[in-house]
């Protein structure tokens, strides 16, 4: 009975990643920073991948990339409140390496979104002023990170029972198990 909650994390994430307007389209990701305290940011789910592989984009300068170096371990948190529906996962970030995957990555960013990771600077540098930023002309700084989960908290609050189911990856596959909300 878990299986049908799975299905249901499977199809929102999979909106999420291809409907601009869809709660999970933005999520929460947790580091663990070099001082041991979590670090938490927003990021934008791109990819879904049929195994629930999670794909989002970063500055290879950020501090998330000094975090992950040091500790591959990461949570993500969406939340839905239109449905009171919040799904955790806790996986491992690998960055992507192939250059054409990158290239092919690259060419589908809208051209405007590209200043992003062409900052001069590094995401986290004071400014002066907003106005005082500059770009590269030349080089970018786009990074491919990819989320492998290794468990996945459901919960759907609802009356007259909160819902809430745990999977862990095992043996290749998803085990559920209802837990107490």
């Amino acid at each position: 009975m878990t299986h049908t909650y799975l299905e249901e994390v499977r199809a929102q994430l999979t909106k999420g990643a291809t409907q601009k307007d869809h709660p999970f389209r933005y999520f929460t990701l947790a580091t663990v920073g070099l001082d041991q305290v979590p670090r938490l940011r927003t990021v934008v789910l791109r990819k879904l991948s049929e195994d629930l592989r999670m794909t989002f984009y970063t500055d290879s300068r950020s501090k998330k990339m000094i975090h992950l170096k040091e500790n591959k371990k990461v949570g993500l948190l969406f939340y839905n409140p239109d449905t009171l529906t919040q799904i955790r996962i806790e996986g491992v970030a690998l960055v992507v390496q192939d250059e054409e995957t990158k290239k092919k990555y690259w060419s589908g960013i809208d051209k405007s979104a590209r200043k992003d990771f062409t900052t001069a600077s590094a995401p986290g540098t004071t400014l002066t002023s907003p106005e005082k930023l500059d770009y590269l002309d030349d080089e970018d700084h786009f990074c491919i990170l990819e989320i492998v989960p290794f468990k996945i908290e459901y919960l759907k609050l609802k009356r007259p029972n909160h819902i809430r189911v745990r999977y862990s990856w095992e043996d290749g596959r998803w085990e559920g198990e209802f837990i107490v909300p």
